[in-house]
């Protein structure tokens, strides 16, 4: 029971990370299709609890320091949780 609860959890959890890309990747090409101007973006590669961060100005690497902290808070709190449970 268990294990099928943590399955359908992950799942759901896919699922809303594709949609997430998916509604991004939209937004960016109306957004992009509409307005001219300068480029500005970033990104971040998680390797382990480590996160790698660029971007192209100060603040894109900014917001993107924000979030991959929250993930990454996030992720040890579900391991904690995880390990727990298995006990």
């Amino acid at each position: 029971m268990f294990i099928q609860t943590m399955f359908s959890i992950g799942l759901i959890l896919v699922i809303i990370g594709f949609t997430v890309v998916f509604a991004a990747v939209l937004f960016m090409a109306f957004k992009a299709a509409k307005a001219k101007g300068k480029v500005k973006g970033g990104g971040v590669v998680v390797i382990g609890p480590f996160p790698i961060i660029f971007g192209t100005d100060k603040e894109s690497v900014k917001i993107i320091l924000v979030l991959s902290i929250v993930f990454i808070v996030l992720l040890v709190v579900f391991m904690l949780i995880s390990a727990q449970m298995f006990r």
